[in-house]
């Protein structure tokens, strides 16, 4: 199964992310969830994107909150809501929302 998971917390989700297996896994950070994507706790990545699966984070939101695309982790592919279209369309058969 092709699974996409929009996160949009990021306080909650990552022990459920953490049991999630899928073919394909990709998993789109969005609303508050972008923090996984660039704030850096103790100097540290966000744990989640030592998952393996693609990783998203949606650019609107990114820039609502004061961030651009090189605030980003490099693991991490910034993408517009055109693009999220696109990925939920046609490159995943299930979407998850946490």
């Amino acid at each position: 199964m092709k699974l996409g998971v929009l996160m949009s917390d990021i306080r909650t989700g990552s022990d459920v992310i953490g049991r999630l297996t899928a073919e394909k896994l990709g998993i789109i950070f969005v609303g508050n969830g972008i923090y996984h994507a660039t704030v850096k706790e103790d100097g540290k990545a966000s744990s989640i994107l030592g998952k393996s699966a693609t990783f998203y984070v949606l650019s609107e939101d990114l820039e609502s909150r004061g961030f651009s695309s090189s605030d980003v982790d490099s693991r991490v592919k910034p993408v517009t809501y055109s693009d999220l279209v696109d990925l939920i369309f046609n490159d995943y058969e299930k979407i998850v929302w946490l």
